[in-house]
This record gives C-alpha cells, sequence and structure tokens, in this order.
C-alpha cells in the first residue's frame, strides 16, 4: 500500500488551525502559564530517562487538539504502519524504509519483498562484533605484526556524519584506539589527516553504498597511494575495510572480500549509522556500547509506533514544528544541547532534517503552495549564548529552539554542571518571559537607553531533559529527531526518502572537472565560463 496522498491544506484540521491561529498569535505565553497553572504539567511527557516539556510554546489546548486532528486526517497512524511493516515508501526510489529493523531484537519480523531481513542483519551484527573485538585487543593486526592503533572512516554525507557526530558524542566510552574522519574531496582535508598517521598501525574502513562515491574513492585512492609508499598490495588486504554493495569495485580496491560489511538498499544513507556504516562506531567504543545505541534507538522506535498521540514524543515535536514553520513562517529552527559531547549533532541533523526534508513537490507529483522543510542550526551552549543568542532573544525573525540537557555529567564536576544547567534553565525562561519596560526601569535604566534593554519574550522552545548521556540515551536522542522527520513528511505530504537535489550538482562537477585539461570549453552561463577560465589560468 502507498503512503497516504493528502494535500494538508485542503483538511478540515488545517482550516480550523488557520483560524485558531488568527485568534491566538498575538497571544503571550507568560499570560498562559498565569491563566493555567497546570500548563506546565499538561504540556510535559515523563518516558523513561526523557523529560519533555513543551509548554513554553505558543499552543493553548485548542492547538494541540486541533495539530492532532491534522495527524489523524494526513492518516499518520497508517503511515507509520507503512513504514514499519517494510511496504515501499520511498516510491521514488522503489525502496522500503527500514533503518528501524537494524536496531530491533533478533526475534522480530521486518520483511522485504516478502523475505524477513532480521536473520541478515545478525549476521552483520555479528560480523562487526567479531571484526571490533578483534581490533580492540590487538588480536587483528597490521602488515608489520603491529596492533592498529588509529582507525580512519572515509566517506561523506550519512556515511561521515552519523558515525563521526555519535564517536564525538560517546567521548567519554571510547577505547584506546585514535579515529580520524576523511570526507571532504578537498586534498588538503585528507592530508592533514595522513600526516598524524602510521601506516604500519592505521586501519582504513571505506564507507561508500555504490563504492563509486567522487569524494570518498577520490580520498580512499589518496590515501591508499599514500599508503603503499610503506607497504606492499598485498598489505592492503590487511589495512582496509570496506562497507558497501559493490563487492566487485571492492575486490578491484584489493580489499578481502572477508572484509567487505554489506549494506542494504532500504536504508537511506542519512539513516545508515545503525547498519554497518557504524563499524567506525563500534570500533571507537567497543561492540557492547554500540549496541547500547541500537537498543536505545529501539526503545524510542517503540515509543513511536505504539504510544497514543498525545503523549508521543516524535508526534509532539513534529506537530508543533509544524505549527511555526506553516502558521507563524519561522524558517529555521535552532537545536542548542548543552553539552559539549553533542559539538557536532546538529551538523548531523541538518542532513538528516534539510535533505529529507527540503522539497517542493509532493506525493502526487504537484508542486507545493505552501512551506516544507525548516532550516536547523546550531552550537552547544554556553558558547551560543556568547554568539548568536543575541538574534534569538531581540532580532526580528520568530526562532524556535530545542534545548537539550543532561541532568548529570559524565565526570562528575558538579560546580562546573551546575553553572552549566543554571544557564540551560535560564535561558528558556528568559526566552519565555523577556524584560518589561518597567523591568529596565527598576534596574536604574532612563531615558533613550529603555528601548534597548527592553525583551518582548515570548520565544518558543522545547527542553528535552536527561537524565544523562549513555549510548543509550544518544540511541533514544537521535531517533526521536528521525521520527519527528518522518512526520512531518507525511504532513507536507512529501518523500522524505530521496534526495535528487543532490545530485545535479555533482553531475555537472563531472562535466567541468573533464573541462579542466582541454583548451574549449562547452557551453556554460557567461559567470559559469568566466569562472572556469579564471580557474584554468592559475591551475
Amino acid at each position: 500500500m502507498a503512503l497516504p496522498s493528502i494535500k494538508p491544506t485542503t483538511t478540515n484540521s488545517w482550516k480550523k488551525l488557520q483560524e485558531h491561529f488568527n485568534e491566538v498569535n498575538n497571544l503571550h505565553m507568560k499570560d498562559l502559564f498565569a491563566q493555567d497553572k497546570e500548563r506546565a504539567n499538561k504540556f510535559t511527557v515523563k518516558w523513561e530517562d526523557f523529560y519533555i516539556d513543551f509548554s513554553k510554546n505558543r499552543i493553548t489546548e485548542d492547538t494541540l487538539k486541533y495539530l492532532l486532528e491534522l495527524a489523524k486526517e494526513v492518516k499518520l497512524k497508517e503511515a507509520i504502519e507503512s513504514q514499519f511493516s517494510g511496504e515501499i515508501i520511498n516510491q521514488t526510489e522503489n525502496r522500503a524504509v527500514l533503518h528501524t529493523a537494524l536496531r530491533a531484537p533478533k526475534s522480530a519480523t521486518f520483511k522485504v519483498d516478502g523475505v524477513n531481513v532480521m536473520p541478515e542483519i545478525y549476521q552483520v551484527k555479528q560480523k562487526i562484533e567479531a571484526f571490533t573485538n578483534e581490533v580492540v585487543k590487538g588480536e587483528r593486526k597490521g602488515f608489520t605484526g603491529k596492533a592498529f592503533t588509529d582507525v580512519v572512516n572515509i566517506g561523506i554525507g550519512g556515511s561521515d556524519l552519523g558515525p563521526a557526530m555519535v564517536v564525538d558524542s560517546l567521548q567519554f566510552y571510547k577505547n584506546h584506539l585514535t579515529t580520524h574522519f576523511v570526507s571532504n574531496i578537498d586534498g588538503d582535508h585528507v592530508n592533514e589527516v595522513i600526516k598524524k598517521l602510521n601506516p604500519e598501525t592505521t586501519l582504513f574502513v571505506i564507507v561508500s553504498k555504490t563504492f563509486t562515491t567522487q569524494e570518498t574513492l577520490s580520498n580512499a585512492n589518496t590515501i591508499k597511494a599514500w599508503f603503499l609508499k610503506s607497504g606492499n598490495e598485498a598489505a592492503i588486504a590487511k589495512h582496509f575495510v570496506a562497507v558497501s554493495t559493490n563487492i566487485k569495485n571492492v575486490s578491484a580496491f584489493g580489499i578481502d572480500e572477508n572484509n567487505i560489511f554489506p549494506m542494504w538498499d532500504w536504508v537511506g544513507g542519512r539513516f545508515s549509522l545503525w547498519s554497518a556504516v557504524g563499524l567506525t562506531i563500534s570500533l571507537a567504543v567497543g561492540y557492547k556500547n554500540f549496541d547500547s545505541l541500537l537498543q536505545g534507538a529501539n526503545k524510542m522506535d517503540n515509543h513511536f509506533k505504539n504510544e497514543d498521540f498525545k503523549t508521543n514524543i516524535p508526534v509532539l515535536l513534529a506537530l508543533i514544528s509544524v505549527w511555526y514553520n506553516n502558521f507563524y513562517k519561522a524558517e529555521s529552527e535552532a537545536i542548542i544541547p548543552y553539552s559539549q559531547y553533542l559539538n557536532q549533532f546538529a551538523t548531523y541533523l541538518q542532513q538528516g532534517i534539510m535533505e529529507s526534508n527540503g522539497k517542493s513537490v509532493d506525493r502526487n507529483g504537484n508542486a507545493i503552495d505552501y512551506q516544507t522543510g525548516t532550516i536547523i542550526w546550531g552550537e552547544p551552549g554556553t558558547n551560543s549564548q556568547h554568539a548568536f543568542f543575541q538574534l534569538i532573544h531581540q532580532g526580528t525573525k520568530l526562532i524556535p529552539v530545542d534545548f537539550i540537557g543532561f541532568v548529570q555529567s559524565l565526570h562528575g564536576n558538579k560546580d562546573h554542571q551546575d553553572k552549566l544547567m543554571s544557564n540551560f534553565l535560564a535561558q528558556t525562561e528568559a526566552l519565555l518571559n523577556g524584560k518589561t519596560e518597567a523591568e529596565v526601569k527598576a534596574e536604574g535604566a532612563t531615558g533613550d537607553l529603555i528601548p534597548f534593554k527592553v525583551f518582548k519574550g515570548n520565544k518558543p522552545t522545547n527542553t528535552i531533559f536527561i537524565n544523562k548521556l549513555t549510548p543509550e540515551s544518544l540511541g533514544k536522542l537521535i531517533a526521536m529527531y528521525e521520527h519527528k522527520i518522518f512526520v512531518q513528511g507525511i504532513i507536507w505530504n512529501i518523500f522524505s526518502y530521496d534526495q535528487f537535489g543532490v545530485e545535479l550538482g555533482k553531475q555537472l562537477a563531472s562535466k567541468i572537472l573533464q573541462e579542466f585539461n582541454k583548451d574549449s570549453i562547452n557551453e556554460h552561463d557567461s559567470s559559469t565560463s568566466n569562472l572556469l577560465n579564471y580557474y584554468k589560468q592559475f591551475s
């Protein structure tokens, strides 16, 4: 069964929301809190080690009622069932979307074309576990008999962003192996990494589903040429492994077939860290921690699949996001984790959210006349407070913010943690309340200075409070945003799992590359022609 193809703006609930918006858009959240002493409790979900407070939003109980009606009217429940049952919901690429199967228990059943894929998934998991243990324990060695000290992940997009983010986020749990990531085709990037490596003790993980990705193969070949200055062709088999479906190309590169970890068409790149793409994660933090990451994601999967929408965390966060995007015309959302460990989290979500839902054609093939994907950005607090929070507090743009915090620190420094959490809590309060003219005057400001110190407040935030950053809680958090993406895509009537917009620039780049060594160039617009000629003068 195909996904429902319902234009959201034609639904009764959308019309109700529009009328409702006209009534409430000028309300101040301070007044909503004053009118209802139970507001915080009503708009909070407690689930396992997650505490989600969405009360500091420009919503009322009616807003939530109409948003839930919208979810029902676009047949969200049926869409969720279609995804988890392995139906071809990525219709433009004729693929199922089953990254959820990668973190399901062995006893589960996920069928693709009528075949349960769980046995194959667990075969790969066992291979990842065995390989990880061999490397971490020093049993698998390089061509000179030395144990590995460094691991280099070579990939781009989902083959880089997911593993890089998770390894960075779980630094506290890392083992003795030093992990590096090479992604950009910029030669300066790969050469700076090479400078830090000893070829005798470095393991390279090449991640490319097709093993044809230009950036990945260019970097892999550069590293291979550098490696062959120390080792011979036979040594490649000891130092290079691949995550790919293209066994022929991988073997031609010199990689032993036993060191090829398979991927599947029903896993999109930006949702692939749960698969063998996560091999570098497993190597960095150990297989048990990698498995805990998967288990956490599975717990969020079950919550999303089974929980009533009224208390369903990904559903609620998605609906609130739609409310701002489509009715308040808020074009961006900031994601602010109050943990330096999550330094790359917003960067990771940029691909997940913007590549998925940056679409202008609906599931019927028609041009869309309403807003879809939101612009995602952010940095860790408290750094971000001293960078761009001025814009959020007093700028002209409405920017909803997700605040992500952890009750417990990992190193146990209470003084630092208290100061961090005081900022975490204070910022959402400040964004809610602002500062009135009377309060400014009470602080001693006078005359012309007063307007500059007034804060309107009424700036919306979600608070995602988690007991502790662990592999499991990180898995839950990532999966939460994955499901939020799915819900938004269903509501906006778009296909979230293709990315045709990524391909055009790549195609043109291939053509231009061929022109660099020719006297003549192909027909381009005058700007591109001038730029191309300028480059050729100096290259």
